[in-house]
C-alpha cells in the first residue's frame, strides 16, 4: 500500500502518544520507510526505544546529540509526508506562532511536503476558543487536520478530543500518498462561479451557479501539484490555500481577469457561468418601482471564444450547460469557440446543474472522443475532468 513511500512521523506529550507505537507498524507493515521525531515531552508517555524497535531507526530528539548535528533541513526534504501524531495543544500553538524550540519544529518549518496532523486533548482544551483559531490558522498554512474522535479522554470525562485511531489514519495517509503529481510544473487557469451584472446598486442580472464545480476542480489540480489561478464570480466559498483566487462581480471583469491570466498558463478551464448579456446604462441609483423599469441590454465579451481564438499551446476547456438538443449544442460549442474540450451537463440529469453536490457529464474533444461518466460528486468529477484532459494533451 505505501511501499517506497517515506514517511516521518512526529510524536508530541500527549497520553495518546501510546497510539503511535500502532501507527508506526501500521506503516512499516504497509511497506513505508519510516522515521520517528519525538519532542522531550513526548518521552515522558513512551519511550524513544519502542519506537526505535518499530520503525527500524533511530528516534531522533534533539537538535544535536554525541557532538552530531541532525539536518532538519534534509529532514523535511526527505520525507514524502509528515505526519504529527499525536498533535499536542502545546505544539499545535508553537507551529501557529512559527515557535522553533526543538527539533520537530525546525523540521515542520523547513519542510517541503505534505504535513498532516491528528490532534489529541481534552475537550474543553480543543473547544477552547485558543485552539480553534490555531486550528485554522495552520490549516491556511496547507496542513491537513485529521478529525478527532468522540469519546474516553485521559481526564476521565466522554468528549470530542481524542486522537484519530491509528487504523484510520493510516487510510488518511494512503489516500493522501496515492494521489497522483501528474500536473506538477503545470499552470492551470479556471473560471468559477455566476457573473452579476448590475442593473442599479441593489438588482442585478445573475444565475444561480454556486462555483462548486470550480472550487472542486482548483482544489484537484493543487492537490496534483499546478499552479493554480482561480478567477471566480461572487460565490459563498473561502480561498483554498495555495491557490491564487482573483474575485470578480461581472463578466467584463472576469473576462480582463481571465485574458490577462491565460498567457502565462498551459491549461484553461472555463467552468464559469457567464452572463451572455449585459445592462447598457445601468443606473447609478436605486430605481423606483414607481418609476417602472425598462432595461436595454448588449451581448457580454466571450472569455470561452476568445481565449479559444489566441490560444497557442494552451489546452482550452469550456462547459455546455444545457435543456435541449444537448449534444449537438455542445459540439457546435466546441467548434465555434475553437476549444480542445468541452464538458456538457444537462439540466434533465436528476442531480447535475447548479447548486448540487453531484454532477453527471459527457466530455467531447476536437479530436472525435466522447468520455461519458456517471452520475458523481463533484469532486469525483474533477478529478474525471483533469484524467481526460491529461489523457487528451498525452494523445
Amino acid at each position: 500500500m505505501l511501499t517506497g513511500k517515506k514517511i516521518l512521523v512526529g510524536v508530541t506529550g500527549s497520553v495518546a502518544a501510546y497510539k503511535s507505537a500502532l501507527l508506526v507498524r501500521l506503516l512499516v507493515k504497509a511497506g513505508a520507510d519510516v522515521k520517528v521525531i519525538m519532542t522531550a515531552d513526548a518521552a515522558q508517555f513512551i519511550t524513544p526505544l519502542t519506537l526505535s524497535t518499530l520503525s527500524g531507526k533511530p528516534v531522533l530528539l534533539n537538535l544535536s546529540e554525541n557532538d552530531s548535528w541532525s539536518n532538519h533541513v534534509m529532514l523535511g526534504r526527505w520525507a514524502d509526508l509528515f505526519v504529527i501524531a499525536p498533535l499536542s495543544c502545546n505544539t499545535l500553538a508553537k507551529m501557529a506562532n512559527g515557535l522553533c524550540d526543538n527539533l520537530m519544529l525546525a523540521v515542520y518549518l523547513s519542510s517541503t511536503c505534505k504535513v498532516m496532523v491528528a490532534p489529541a486533548m481534552d475537550e474543553d482544551m480543543w473547544h477552547h476558543p485558543s485552539t480553534k483559531s490555531n486550528i485554522e490558522k495552520i490549516k491556511s498554512f496547507g496542513n491537513e487536520i485529521l478529525p478527532v474522535s468522540f469519546g474516553s479522554l485521559a481526564s476521565g470525562l466522554t468528549g470530542e478530543g481524542r486522537m484519530a485511531e491509528p487504523e484510520d489514519i493510516l487510510k488518511f495517509i494512503a489516500q493522501s500518498v496515492r494521489t497522483k503529481r501528474d500536473l506538477a510544473g503545470k499552470k492551470v487557469l479556471i473560471t468559477a462561479g455566476p457573473t452579476y451584472e448590475p442593473i442599479d446598486p441593489v438588482r442585478f442580472i445573475g444565475n444561480h451557479s454556486t462555483g462548486k464545480m470550480g472550487f472542486a476542480l482548483a482544489k484537484q489540480c493543487v492537490e496534483r501539484g499546478a499552479e493554480v489561478t482561480l478567477v471566480t464570480g461572487p460565490v459563498s466559498h473561502t480561498d483554498l490555500v495555495g491557490v491564487n483566487t482573483i474575485r470578480v462581480q461581472t463578466a467584463q471583469e472576469m473576462f480582463d481577469a481571465a485574458v490577462k491570466a491565460f498567457h502565462e498558463v498551459d491549461i484553461a478551464i472555463l467552468s464559469a457561468a457567464v452572463a451572455d448579456f449585459k445592462v447598457v446604462n445601468p443606473a447609478s441609483e436605486k430605481i423606483k418601482k414607481k418609476d417602472g423599469l425598462t432595461i436595454e441590454l448588449e451581448k457580454n465579451p466571450d472569455i470561452l471564444k476568445h481565449l479559444g481564438s489566441i490560444k497557442q499551446k494552451q489546452t482550452v476547456v469550456g462547459f455546455a450547460l444545457e435543456t435541449q438538443n444537448e449534444e449537438a449544442n455542445a459540439l457546435k460549442k466546441l467548434n465555434d469557440k475553437n476549444a480542445d474540450l468541452i464538458v456538457l451537463n444537462s439540466l434533465k440529469d436528476a442531480g447535475a446543474g447548479f447548486g448540487t453536490d453531484t454532477n453527471k457529464i459527457l466530455i467531447f474533444d476536437k479530436k472525435g472522443n466522447q468520455h461519458k461518466f456517471d452520475l458523481k460528486s463533484k469532486s469525483e468529477v474533477a478529478v474525471d475532468i483533469l484524467n481526460t484532459i491529461i489523457q487528451y494533451e498525452k494523445d
